[in-house]
């Protein structure tokens, strides 16, 4: 089985450390993609600024988004994944340390899939990120073409 691809937009180092760990623990092969704003998530998702010519046929499985990013926020880039007709239907998993309600209703009021929490506690974050790699990789299902 070829590796599946999955595009982590992260600022914070630690969490990007974690979460590649965690993905490469579970039972899908996957490929992670780090984008450390949100800017560069879509220059990658759209094929624009450093992944110019990059085939944007070939997208994520998923997106694991971060809401609290410089350059362009989680809710801005999860308007743009939704607003293109080549991504408006990819996989948005909000993954944020934000317990704001509001986050919560504007995540769900602008197209997000799911909105985790992630945990403080080293080894819960490691096992919610392998779980949520298997989920979206393993067993959900997405039309073939978003």
């Amino acid at each position: 089985m070829d590796p599946m691809t999955i595009l982590l937009v992260e600022d914070n180092a630690d969490d990007e450390l974690l979460a590649l760990r965690a993905l490469k623990k579970t039972s899908v092969p996957n490929h992670v993609v780090v984008a450390r704003d949100g800017e560069e998530a879509l220059e990658y998702l759209f094929g624009r600024g450093k992944y110019e010519g990059r085939n944007v046929g070939e997208q994520p499985k998923v997106v694991f988004l971060d809401l609290k990013l410089p350059k362009l926020n989680g809710i801005d880039v999860l308007r743009s994944i939704r607003m293109d007709n080549r991504t408006s239907r990819m996989p948005v998993v909000l993954l944020t340390s934000s317990d704001e309600p509001q986050d919560l209703i504007d995540g769900y009021d602008n197209g997000a899939n799911s909105y985790i929490n992630k945990p403080v506690d080293f080894n819960e974050f490691v096992e919610q990120v392998k779980l949520l790699g298997q989920y979206w990789l393993g067993v959900n299902r997405v039309p073939a073409l978003y």
